[in-house]
């Protein structure tokens, strides 16, 4: 057997591992990369490898640099089955679709600068149309379930904690007269999170593929999620201000609209208004509420106590434009969260561009900037930004809460990880991080005594 990286190799987008098994392929993640345009452009249009030799795609989860160019394989000839948990199938319904949407849009975007310079206009990536074909190729699972791939290949989908019906994979493989078990993390979540379960351990495998995000780096502790969210609000207020979130639509959303409901409740906050201005965050808010199965034990009890956590009185759920845009005039403070969360796209891109130069405001960053993203620019305080083609001084005070990143930090990463045994674990490889992320990992992974700790680069082959 033969593992291929083709996508999250040194970089923490566009997943895309590839299993050469018997003769046949399984895919491991389709993720769009997200990066410098021109790079990103060329990555997620042309495949490493012809779409119509895959035998199966196993998807750990819904985000979108995990499953987001599930259209754009299908289009281009991939017709086997996509095998994934059934929540994350019902988020990648409206996950897919809204992407299909942003990639129209943003070709015709680009296609009106490129007629006023007489230049060919460009296709887009996929369609809406698109994504609702290859979601006819979805197989919705449950957790702890064994099913099987293609022949000789079984998996099981365990509880990553990452995000609703996120999940690692367990695969189960025969080939050559022996068995092999490989394990891939997708990406994997924290303990004592609010809503979703803790991450659950898949038992032991020979070759692992873990993700490497914050290896080396420590968050908030999730118990402290509150106490600075309101600190942060209270001093916003105090000055007048709004509070800008870009947000994941799935996932961070939902976890800051649960520990608002948890400060006003407890009288922590003053009500002020708070908008999702996400169509895609309303539709994902709607996914949660039909799947309790996924929830923690907390949320649980809430829901059976007739409890709504993700539909507070005090939270205005915008969906047209016309109502996103009249945000614009409303001068009181306010908490704005739109999507999307690395800000390369999306509603959040006007609300930065209307507010990033008042320095009343405060720009609430809670997930993983990835390099070269808009994101990364706030986070790093570059004094100017370009937001659709024009400068923006950015004066508004820009506030990191990791205590809400959904991934594992570098010590939960260790302690996900140090429960395999190092007799029977033989290969690890590192992907989806940075370089410098994924060495920090290895090297904690050494001291803990695993022996052979791989980073692949992107294309890079190891036979397990």
């Amino acid at each position: 057997m033969v593992i291929e990286f083709q996508g999250a190799a040194r970089t923490v987008t566009g997943s895309m591992h590839m299993l050469h098994v018997n003769g046949s392929r399984i895919l491991l993640d389709c993720g769009l990369y997200q990066g410098r345009r021109a790079e990103a452009n060329d990555r997620n249009r042309h495949f490493p490898f012809d779409p119509k030799s895959i035998d199966a795609i196993v998807l750990s989860h819904a985000h979108i640099d995990h499953s987001g160019n599930l259209p754009g394989i299908v289009k281009q000839g991939y017709q086997g089955p996509i095998y994934c948990t059934a929540a994350t199938k019902d988020l990648c319904e409206v996950m897919l679709a809204d992407s299909g949407h942003i990639q129209e849009k943003d070709a015709e975007f680009l296609n009106k600068k490129l007629l006023k310079h007489h230049e060919a206009p460009i296709e887009s990536l996929y369609g809406p149309e698109d994504a609702q074909k290859s979601m006819a190729l979805f197989h919705g699972l449950a957790y702890d379930k064994e099913f099987p791939v293609i022949e000789n290949v079984t998996a099981k989908f365990l509880d990553a904690g990452h995000i609703l019906g996120s999940a690692s994979v367990k695969l189960i493989i025969k080939e050559g007269g022996t068995t092999k078990r490989v394990g891939f993390t997708g990406d994997i979540g924290r303990w004592n999170m609010p809503i979703i379960k803790d991450p659950a351990f898949m038992g032991n495998v020979e070759a692992l593929i873990s993700e490497s995000t914050y290896g080396g780096k420590l968050h908030d502790p999730p118990e402290d999620m509150g106490k600075h969210l309101a600190a942060d609000l209270m001093k916003t207020i105090n000055r007048g201000g709004k509070v800008i979130v870009p947000a994941f639509s799935v996932g961070r959303t939902q976890d800051i609209v649960y520990t608002l409901h948890t400060l006003f409740d407890e009288g922590t906050l003053p009500r002020i208004p708070i908008y999702i201005d996400s169509p895609l965050a309303i539709n994902a808010t709607d996914i949660f509420k039909r799947h309790s199965e996924c929830f923690d034990e907390e949320t649980y009890h809430h829901v059976l106590m007739n409890h709504d956590p993700f539909g507070l009185n005090q939270i205005h759920y915008i969906r047209s434009a016309e109502e996103s845009k009249r945000l614009n005039d409303r001068a009181e403070p306010c908490m704005i969260i739109a999507a999307s969360g690395m800000c390369e796209a999306g509603r959040i891109l006007h609300h930065l561009a209307n507010n990033i130069g008042d320095p009343r405001n405060t720009i609430l960053i809670v997930g993983y900037q990835a390099d070269h993203t808009l994101g990364k620019k706030l986070v790093d305080q570059e004094r100017e930004v370009t937001i659709f083609g024009t400068v923006y001084p950015q004066r508004a005070e820009v506030v990191v809460h990791n205590s809400f990143s959904a991934h594992a930090d570098g010590n939960e990463l260790l302690k996900y990880i140090g429960q395999f045994d190092k007799k029977q674990l033989r290969q690890i490889f590192l992907v989806h991080g940075e370089y410098e992320r994924a060495e920090n990992l290895q090297s904690g992974l050494q001291q803990l005594g695993y022996g052979k700790v791989e980073i692949p680069e992107r294309g890079q082959k190891f036979e397990v």
